[in-house]
């Protein structure tokens, strides 16, 4: 098996503050004695295109460098290759490993692992877990939709979330911080509550009633900090489907908190259940958010494919 970690880089993450710390950050790893290649990214999607290419060259380690973005198209690159490979569980020559130098805005999947919150201690946790080799096996989502598949570790939503997503892409992309807060009020504002019909687990009826939004998780944190899924496992072999309903515009600012630390989910118009299998039937594309990327899909089904990623953490 070929040892080298073959780093993805986004030098634009971190509104480009990923390609000034990259060098450093690399020099240590090289230092404790890890075999890296890199190539950087130039345009959206680039780094699923390097990913999938050096997959077919025999890589099997990977670094992604940047954000959540960048690690979800690593992902898409590494799929659907590794996924006859780790389906079949062949040996660890096959099943690829991701690992992670968080510089982008967004590292939502890392806080899972990090204790505390801060950027500065998710990059030194993610060093430190490149430097002694630690790795675990990860469930990767599978999304079907009308006109492909994704995957991802991270999650997917639809409603609020994603609204507010959507908003600060198209709305207020170069505004960080004070963008999302924009979007959050933006949303507050319109605050839409509609159904997205879903049934889960061979369920016979769909579930078609008004909600504020539906996630289905693999891990607990979105938006960096936002803990939408709290009782979410990353290697647990189940997607967490977390629905609220159709909550008023001032309960839902009075329970604004409550996404943050995970209470939302006690709130009596909320609900979660962990599950196999989502099943959509939707009557045409809508947006989504998913690892923190917008995109705008008419989704069918969500599968879990049990341990089929090993991660650095």
């Amino acid at each position: 098996m070929n040892e080298t970690f073959f780093a993805i880089i986004n030098p634009a993450a971190g509104g480009g503050r990923c390609g000034e710390r990259v060098g450093a950050a690399l020099d240590r790893l090289r230092g404790a004695g890890l075999a890296i290649e890199t190539a950087e990214t130039s345009a959206v999607g680039h780094a699923t295109q390097i990913a999938r290419e050096a997959y077919g060259r025999g890589y099997r380690k990977f670094l992604a460098v940047g954000g959540d973005g960048t690690a979800f198209e690593i992902v898409n690159g590494l799929f659907p290759d590794s996924l006859a490979a780790a389906s079949a569980g062949t040996p660890g020559d096959a099943v690829a490993t991701l690992g992670f130098l968080p510089l982008g805005t967004g590292n939502s999947f890392l806080r899972d692992f990090v204790p505390g919150t801060s950027g500065k201690n998710g990059l030194e946790h993610a060093m430190q877990a490149l430097e002694a080799r630690r790795s675990r096996a990860c469930d990767v989502l599978c999304l079907a939709h009308k006109d492909g598949t994704i995957y991802y570790t991270n999650l997917l939503s639809v409603g609020f979330p994603a609204n507010v997503a959507t908003a600060r892409c198209r709305r207020f992309p170069k505004l960080g911080y004070l963008g999302y807060w924009l979007s959050i009020f933006l949303c507050l504002a319109r605050l839409d509550r509609r159904p997205f019909p879903v049934r889960f687990d061979g369920q016979r009826e769909f579930d078609s009633r008004r909600c504020l939004f539906l996630t289905f998780n693999n891990s607990k944190f979105t938006g960096g900090t936002m803990m939408i899924a709290p009782d979410a496992v990353t290697d647990d072999g189940l997607i967490e489907y977390v629905r609220w309903g159709p909550i008023g515009r001032l309960g839902l600012i009075r329970n604004l908190v409550g996404l943050y630390d995970g209470t939302h989910t006690q709130h009596p118009l909320a609900e979660r259940q962990a599950v196999r299998r989502i099943e959509f039937q939707l009557d045409g594309p809508i947006d989504v958010m998913v690892d923190g990327e917008v995109l705008t899909l008419e989704c069918r089904t969500i599968e879990v494919l049990p341990s089929a990623l090993r991660v650095v953490v």
